[in-house]
């Protein structure tokens, strides 16, 4: 899912921040504590700080948590990618 910020960029600018958050590995105990490797920020030369946000729920429908988002049979995963002012 891409926020409207992030739609409204231009088609190139929005492959560049795909390639960005697809190849982002930049995991540490500062901003990754639990390891989960489901939030990340890049920066996007004229555009600024860009987050993405890996949210896991019970269902598609996408109307309540899920309780272990660790089972990929029984999880629903959501990227979001966004402007950092969108937050």
């Amino acid at each position: 899912m891409m926020t409207r910020g992030i739609c409204q960029l231009p088609p190139e600018t929005q492959l560049e921040i795909w390639f960005a958050v697809n190849h982002y590995d930049d995991f540490s105990e500062g901003n990754d504590p639990y390891g989960e490797h489901d939030f990340g920020s890049v920066d996007i030369i004229g555009v600024g700080k860009i987050f993405w946000k890996i949210d896991y729920y019970a269902n598609a429908k996408c109307d309540a948590g899920c309780p272990d988002p660790a089972d990929a049979d029984n999880s629903f995963r959501v990227l979001t990618i966004m402007l950092a002012e969108e937050y």
